[in-house]
């Protein structure tokens, strides 16, 4: 592992621990060259996925980009960062149990919406404006009108 500090490449593993949801390794490292300590995180790969954009080119999968993106949705929201870190690895595998080793933007933007919403409304209306371009007010009160509805249905059900 190179060191994010000098770049050497003879680092050293010091303690190593499972997440608290146990989908990652959390490794502590020491750089032997500079003494720098810092933190690498192990995960399972499913498979290799390929985006596809929406303008046909096709780039490798970025789990750090999603995550750079949700955490700006999520900006000033009071949301604890162990229920982020597990939807992006619930998102993540979703996406890589589809089966394909292609996958489109639609299908992310799509597959992040319905986990923000359960994480956090004002999180999901933040990146569906995003996602699906809000040009106008009505876009927002369409998302807004789209949450309420379905937390009508949610109440409905938990009263019967």
């Amino acid at each position: 592992m190179r060191c994010p500090s000098c770049g050497s490449l003879d680092t050293q593993v010091k303690d190593s621990r499972p997440t608290e949801d146990s989908a990652a390794i959390r490794r502590r490292r020491l750089c032997l060259a500079c003494n720098f300590r810092f933190t690498t995180f192990e995960r399972v790969q499913l498979r290799e996925l390929t985006v596809i954009k929406r303008n046909g080119r096709r780039v490798p999968f970025d789990r750090d980009k999603l995550a750079r993106s949700i955490e700006i949705a999520l900006r000033k929201r009071n949301v604890d960062p162990d229920r982020v870190e597990q939807t992006i690895s619930k998102i993540v595998r979703e996406l890589e149990s589809l089966g394909e080793n292609e996958v489109t933007t639609e299908t992310i933007g799509e597959t992040v919406m319905s986990h923000l919403r359960d994480l956090d409304d004002v999180a999901y209306v933040r990146f569906a404006s995003v996602y699906r371009n809000f040009r106008e007010p009505k876009d927002f009160e369409d998302a807004l009108a789209e949450l309420a509805g379905e937390e009508d249905g949610k109440a409905a059900a938990a009263r019967k």
